[in-house]
């Protein structure tokens, strides 16, 4: 049995109290009026950080010595617009905070999502060389409830207007005449409203963590059976999971990240957000494992075991760069406007981010993973894992945050704070779920073929 240790668990304990504290500091700090947001810009300005659009905000206002003063009507106009734009940046600085929550949160429960897939593929596909991991695979997917758990009181959260972070939430934006009335948004409403969109995001979490909970209640029922009665009925209820998964998984991507600029859409989306989380998953999975080991734990772990998942963790990584490349490249080539603005933005303001995901979750694996013996050397799997974890992580960042804060995003103490709180949490449960049943499953009909897998 697994003991977990104080040090990690007291670890565990430290990033979670740091990440509520920074948490906390992110929500006190944002500007609460639009004065706030003049004086956080104009400081922006003095010392040279001020964004185009920011200084253009400021030349429209008529601070400029270079133009004479303009007639009352336009003036007028241009102290509308101005205020229009400090209630605009307002909303992005107000949402800067609860998009890096939002955006870690939601990194963090699809890991243990991801690790629940490949745990489904590997019972439907009867593999003989996994079930001495399937511990590991378990202990990460107990994090899903409370993480599945959180997510939802967020989505909540933006239904009740506690935040802009879906635009198409907006009072009067399906209301014609209104003055926040948006034609788009009105023609998708019959999907995009709060009570079928809250009611989708129940019926997701409730069906995944049901399959959770069935299959890890028949895995260990498996181990003190007479017979393969429950491995069979894991094998059931798996296939249908994954038939479950594959359409509520593209369906909660539209819902959570697409939906956040609901101008823009893509076909891809699905498979892209999937290959995303699915790598991640199996990282989390290789990570776990040589911790593990490196404890002492799992003897029957050998290194064709590490190497099996370092493949995946290669494969997959070269897949996400597959659908990368292919929704890029199709939007950018076809060059139609309401499509290729959402990448224009990331170029032009997520410039750093967006090319440096490519880097990180394609470029660095690619050349670190190509060969077969550093697929099994542990702190070359253990660097790899740790760059493609962030690189994903930042993959969500620029999902999300271009649509939520624009132009005024850094990589700050509540996006550093969120981090740290959801990985500690994700520490604690995983490692404290591992500690309530035996690392090695005892009658899984491949067990035995599984500790002596050799490759």
């Amino acid at each position: 049995m697994y003991t977990f240790s104080s040090k990690l668990k007291t670890f565990s304990f430290v990033l979670m109290i740091v990440g509520i504290l920074g948490i906390g500091y992110g929500f006190l700090t944002a500007p609460k009026t639009t004065a706030d947001v003049e004086a956080i810009l104009k400081a922006e300005e003095h010392h040279g950080g001020g964004h185009e659009a920011n200084a253009t905000a400021h030349d429209a206002h008529g601070t400029s010595t270079e133009h004479t003063a303009p007639a009352a009507g336009h003036d007028a106009k241009a102290s509308a617009e101005h205020t229009e734009h400090l209630e605009h940046v307002l909303h992005q600085l107000q949402n800067k905070p609860w998009a890096a929550l939002y955006v870690a949160c939601l990194f963090f429960m699809l890991i243990a999502l991801g690790a629940l897939a490949f745990y489904a593929i590997q019972q439907v596909a009867q593999a003989g060389w996994s079930p001495v991991l399937f511990r590991v695979m378990q202990g990460i997917t107990a994090y899903l409830l409370p993480g599945s758990i959180i997510l939802f009181v967020l989505l909540l959260l933006s239904g009740l207007h506690f935040n802009h972070l879906f635009v198409w939430m907006k009072d009067g934006v399906t209301e014609v005449g209104h003055k926040n009335y948006d034609h788009l948004i009105a023609g998708k409403s019959g999907y995009l409203n709060f009570a079928f969109w809250i009611i989708r995001a129940a019926i997701f979490i409730a069906g995944w963590n049901l399959y959770r909970y069935l299959s890890r209640k028949n895995c260990l029922a498996q181990d003190e059976a007479s017979d393969n009665s429950f491995y069979k009925k894991n094998f059931k209820i798996s296939a249908a999971f994954l038939v479950f998964f594959i359409v509520t998984e593209s369906i909660m991507s539209w819902d959570w990240i697409m939906s956040v600029d609901p101008h823009w859409f893509s076909t891809l989306f699905g498979w892209y957000v999937f290959a995303s989380f699915f790598v991640s998953g199996i990282t989390a999975i290789s990570m776990v494992t040589l911790y593990l080991k490196s404890k002492g734990y799992l003897p029957n772990v050998n290194s064709s075991h590490i190497h099996d998942l370092s493949k995946f963790m290669f494969g997959i990584s070269v897949f996400w760069t597959y659908l990368w490349f292919s929704q890029f490249m199709l939007i950018w080539y076809s060059n139609i406007p309401e499509e290729v603005t959402y990448f224009k933005t990331r170029i032009e303001h997520f410039n750093l981010p967006f090319f440096g995901a490519v880097v990180m979750n394609f470029v660095f694996p690619f050349l670190v993973l190509i060969n077969t013996d550093f697929k099994r050397i542990t702190w070359i799997i253990v660097m790899a894992g740790i760059v493609i974890l962030l690189g994903h992580y930042v993959d969500f960042f620029n999902m999300i945050m271009p649509a939520t804060v624009g132009d005024q995003w850094f990589i700050g103490i509540p996006e550093i704070a969120s981090v740290l709180f959801f990985f500690g949490l994700f520490i604690f449960v995983v490692f404290n779920a591992l500690t309530k049943a035996p690392l090695e499953p005892k009658r899984n009909p491949f067990i035995e073929e599984s500790k002596h897998f050799h490759y």
